[in-house]
This record gives structure tokens, C-alpha cells and sequence, in this order.
């Protein structure tokens, strides 16, 4: 009976003992279910926390350009020489000596032409020059029937191309009125002629070529005054 009672007695503790182990590992099993599941619904609402909270990302804004004189960054084309500048017309309407030219070109119909890209080099006669010519003879020029003379005398006086003056050779050079002018060019003085006129001012640059100031009217072959 004694030993009935101790393998009962035995066989008690073995099942406590089972039993505690039981639940124990039951608890391990339940907390590693319980972080599991706090795990999973932590990563579940991330998405949706992102997804409802403020847009933080940075999104790319027009800035303009900063503005640079410097014509390499800009783009836009370097200054030249004859940037800003007016037409041969324009420049010699601009010089006081010049005045009695300016009129003759309006009064001849040459603005427009003279107004062109060109280029063109101008012997630009002074008004004393024109002054020169009786007073008699130059209202006769400026007469409707006599325009066409007028547009003659002032082609000759305009070359196409431009030509500075130390470009100027000896020679024959072809004028606008289809007749060349005689072009002497004295190194050794610093001088150059056209036929019997000499250049006074030489190289007024202008948008569309340039102009050298003569002394007297050159007259084309054929044009009596």
C-alpha cells in the first residue's frame, strides 16, 4: 500500500510538474503571438500614417535665371562697333557739315536705299562744298525733272562695301552710278583723293558702312553742271 501511495504520489508531482511546463510554454507561446500581432498592426498603420500626414517632399519651383552682363553666359551676342549705331544716313545727319547732303539725298529719293543693309562707303561732301556749286545750278538740281541727275551726281559719291580708309587702294573703284572714281592714296602725305576731292574726315562708322567727309562734289563722266 505504501508503495501504491508513493508511485501515486509520484505520479501527482510528474503531472504538476507537466502541467506547469504546459503553461508556461503556453504563455511563451501566447507573448510571442501577442508581439507578433503588435508587430504586424504597427507595420499595417505606418502606410496609413504616412499616407495621411503632411507631403514633406520638396518640389522642384521655377527659379529665374540670374541676370549677368556677361555676354558668354546670357547667350546674347557681344557688343561691336557698330552696335547702337544709326545709317550712313542717320550719321550724317547727325554732322553739322553735312546738312546740304542730307537734304540732296531726301530730295533725290536715296533715304531708303541708303537706309539698307548696304554695307556702303559714302565720300560725303561738306556743305562748303556744295557751296561751291553756283546757288543757280544747285536749284536747278533739285528740280523734279532734274531728279535723275541728282540721284547720278550722289551714286557716284557711294561705293558698295565698306572700306575704311586704310583699306583705300590706288586705283579704280566701282561707284553705285555704274561709273568708277579714281581713288589716289598718298602714303608718304597721309592723304587720299577721290578724282579731284580729298577726304577731310575719313571713317564715320556707321550701322551700314562708313563715311569719309570730302571737300568738293565729285562729278560722275558726262555730268556738266
Amino acid at each position: 500500500m505504501r508503495c501504491t501511495g508513493c508511485i501515486s504520489i509520484l505520479h501527482g508531482c510528474f503531472a504538476k510538474q507537466v502541467i506547469q511546463e504546459y503553461l508556461m510554454n503556453n504563455q511563451k507561446e501566447m507573448a510571442s503571438i501577442k508581439t507578433f500581432a503588435a508587430l504586424a498592426a504597427g507595420l499595417l498603420i505606418v502606410p496609413v500614417i504616412a499616407a495621411c500626414g503632411p507631403d514633406t517632399a520638396q518640389t522642384p519651383t521655377d527659379t529665374p535665371a540670374a541676370q549677368t552682363d556677361d555676354p558668354a553666359v546670357t547667350g546674347s551676342p557681344a557688343p561691336t562697333a557698330q552696335q547702337g549705331m544709326g545709317t550712313v544716313v542717320d550719321v550724317a545727319a547727325s554732322e553739322q557739315s553735312l546738312s546740304t547732303l542730307t537734304t540732296v539725298i531726301q530730295e533725290a529719293g536715296l533715304t531708303e536705299t541708303l537706309q539698307q543693309d548696304g554695307p556702303y562707303t559714302v565720300f560725303a561732301p561738306t556743305d562748303q562744298a556744295f557751296a561751291e556749286i553756283p546757288e543757280e545750278t544747285r536749284e536747278r538740281l533739285l528740280r523734279p525733272e532734274n531728279r535723275e541727275t541728282l540721284r547720278q551726281i550722289l551714286s557716284y559719291h557711294v561705293v558698295p562695301g565698306q572700306l575704311a580708309a586704310n583699306q583705300l587702294e590706288s586705283g579704280q573703284i566701282a561707284t553705285a552710278a555704274g561709273e568708277p572714281v579714281n581713288v589716289q592714296v598718298d602714303q608718304a602725305a597721309n592723304q587720299v583723293r577721290v578724282n579731284d576731292a580729298t577726304v577731310t574726315q575719313p571713317n564715320l562708322q556707321a550701322s551700314n558702312g562708313v563715311i569719309h567727309i570730302v571737300d568738293r562734289v565729285i562729278l560722275p563722266p558726262g555730268v556738266n553742271l
